[in-house]
């Protein structure tokens, strides 16, 4: 079935829809987003499988980008959120049409733990998300994607700890999340969320979004889903989603994915409701104490 008229919400939630953004998105309910989850192309020659994206011009990548967001901005409420995923050369571009349709609040830069070496370069291993809200009345929930680090320097006040907890698991401290994020793993080959998608988004990444810029049963949406990491997390998370993808094998991805996400509900990384650093997280954590799995039964796709 082609997605060729209009929809409503109830018809696109817990959806794969198939098509490219550009043909969907007029067919799409207005105002229904709470939160925007944006991982473009970047404007670098980049191989997806069944096509290519070729860099452009920085003119022309901006119009397109432009055009792009035209074109979602209608979909979103007016206290809604966007996240938009970019490289270090794309964000350059990409930030002044950001500043004049949106409220620019930060750039989140999360460390990748692969990159390639360079000879006449810094390896390049790091991404930047641009937060931004429509308006001043938005949603942020900062105590839910609080960093759990271990404590090297113990310190004690009158035999107390100070501003750390201990546990049966060691010395920690929960932090408030800052704009620069080296506990993400890139999915490997022996994770269960790892897939053959070349730029695909690792599911911590994902619920560190999601938590803090929506609420259970808000709508997520992801304009380029590719294997489905945020249609993934916001079905583990008990949100609402849609998502649109071009690629027929990104979309199968997603659906098995989405699948599997109905029975384990696990988020690596993240556990008892805080999320760990990098290796911090004890081993005996019991499996499943992430999130729960909503019910919204096996997950549909409009082609």
């Amino acid at each position: 079935m082609r997605l060729d008229s209009p929809v409503s919400c109830r018809e696109v939630a817990g959806r794969v829809v198939g098509g490219d953004i550009f043909s969907v998105a007029r067919h799409l309910p207005l105002s229904f987003v709470d939160l925007l989850i944006l991982d473009p192309p970047y404007n670098i020659t980049k191989d997806y499988g069944a096509s290519t994206f070729k860099k452009r011009p920085a003119d022309e990548y901006r119009r397109w980008f432009q055009a792009l967001v035209d074109l979602l901005v209608p979909l979103m409420k007016p206290d809604a959120t966007l996240y938009v995923c970019s490289d270090w050369s794309t964000s350059t571009v990409i930030y002044p049409v950001l500043e004049a349709s949106f409220q620019v609040r930060n750039r989140i830069t999360w460390e990748r733990d692969k990159g390639r070496g360079a000879k006449r370069n810094w390896k390049n291993n790091a991404e930047d998300i641009w937060f931004s809200t429509r308006s001043d009345d938005f949603y942020f929930d900062v105590d839910a994607v609080k960093l759990k680090r271990k404590v090297l320097a113990t310190y004690r006040n009158n035999g107390k700890p100070k501003d750390w907890l201990q546990d049966q698991d060691g010395s920690f401290r929960l932090t408030h999340p800052s704009n620069i994020w080296t506990d993400i793993t890139v999915p490997f080959w022996s994770m269960p969320e790892n897939t053959d998608h070349p730029t695909e988004k690792p599911e911590k990444l994902m619920a560190k979004l999601i938590l803090a810029s929506s609420k259970p049963g808000d709508w997520v949406f992801d304009p380029f889903l590719g294997s489905g990491t945020t249609a993934v997390v916001a079905e583990k998370l008990s949100r609402r989603w849609c998502g649109v993808e071009i690629d027929a094998e990104y979309q199968c991805l997603a659906l098995k994915r989405l699948a599997a996400a109905r029975t384990d509900p696990s988020i690596q990384g993240y556990a008892n409701g805080v999320f760990w650093d990098r290796n911090a997280l004890p081993a005996r954590t019991p499996p499943g104490a992430t999130a729960n799995a909503n019910a919204n039964g096996y997950p549909e796709l409009f082609s």
